[in-house]
């Protein structure tokens, strides 16, 4: 068992579970997507993608592709919440929600691929 490569499993699947956490439930309902765990996400997040800095193959060059894409949106989402709630003068409205959810919609899509392109390798892994 290689450590680097659980430590590595285990923070793209947290990542992937915390994003998908804060995105179910309906998209304009601030009550249903809690905010620590879009916190979470992103510095999960941020954690996968430091990990992935490291693997010069071309699987590895793809991960850290989608964990960059996914720090993008959810750091995006997190950008647009904040904005929402203490700048703007209509506060968290349904749109304003809608449009956070559906960032971190699109950083769980590319966390999806993330862990898609783990199994693959896991699986396409040749004991020596």
């Amino acid at each position: 068992m290689n450590l680097e490569k659980v430590v590595f499993g285990f923070f793209v699947l947290l990542a992937a579970t915390l994003n998908f956490g804060f995105f179910i439930g309906d998209i304009a309902d601030p009550a249903l997507h809690n905010i620590y765990e879009l916190f979470a996400a992103v510095v999960v997040s941020l954690i996968a993608t430091v990990l992935k800095f490291g693997d010069r193959t071309q699987i590895g060059a793809v991960h850290l592709a989608t964990s960059l894409v996914a720090d993008l949106q959810l750091i995006t989402a997190a950008i647009a919440w904040t904005y929402a709630a203490h700048i703007s003068a209509d506060g968290l409205t349904p749109a304003a929600m809608a449009s956070v959810v559906s960032l971190s919609g699109g950083a769980l899509f590319a966390n999806v691929v993330s862990v898609v392109l783990l199994v693959v390798e896991t699986v396409s892994f040749h004991r020596r």
